[in-house]
């Protein structure tokens, strides 16, 4: 697997870069199972994650990158696995769940894309892996990734990042309760900071 010597490498350089700071971070676990859902404003939001913690971040990754050439090799042995958005995905929640039952930490970002539509509503992939595995979600609040990759109209910066890190939501109720749960508590988190900067797709 290519993810520890490229996270070496990547870690000290995105903290450099970005000065990411925040809050809470002790809260993700240090052994056992968990799922990791964030906010997704940016490209750069899963080399983010990446530095929160020094374990391996599986990653729950949209389908149309296996259709690059080498992309989805690479994907793979940086421990990522691909699900087709838009879609109820049984083998890549298998495989997640898979993951998590092994005791791993698992990524995902439940809006499925960083484009800046306005509506974004989290998507029902994370509750369905936690419950699935009987695993926590840990809810995380990326602030100003945005303006550091802006989608869309394309633009570079390098602002202070900030990822804010809550308490973990026991895999209780129903999918859809545990969405709502989820959604609600990364919204609390990011609430203080403002919205997003986007050029926002109208």
């Amino acid at each position: 697997m290519l993810y520890r010597p490229l996270a070496a490498v990547l870690r000290p350089l995105i903290r450099l870069l970005y000065r990411v700071g925040g809050s809470g971070w002790e809260r993700i676990p240090a052994h056992g199972p968990a799922v990791l859902a964030a906010n997704h404003d940016s490209v750069l939001d899963g080399f983010v994650m990446g530095v929160l913690t020094g374990r391996v971040i599986h990653w729950m990754a949209k389908a149309e990158l296996w259709g690059y050439p080498f992309v989805g090799r690479i994907m793979e042995a940086l421990g990522a696995f691909r699900v087709e958005r838009g879609a109820s995905d049984e083998l890549a929640m298998a495989h997640g769940i898979e993951w998590l039952k092994r005791g791993e930490l698992v990524g995902i970002f439940p809006q499925g894309t960083c484009l800046p539509y306005r509506e974004r509503p989290f998507r029902r992939g994370a509750a369905r892996l936690a419950l699935a595995a009987g695993a926590p979600i840990i809810p995380i609040a990326l602030i100003n990734t945005e303006r550091a990759i802006r989608p869309g109209k394309v633009k570079l910066g390098f602002p202070k990042v900030l990822a804010v890190i809550g308490a973990p939501l026991q895999p209780e109720g129903t999918v859809e309760d545990l969405t709502a749960r989820l959604e609600e508590a990364v919204e609390n988190l990011r609430k203080p900071y403002g919205p997003p900067q986007h050029a926002w797709f109208d």
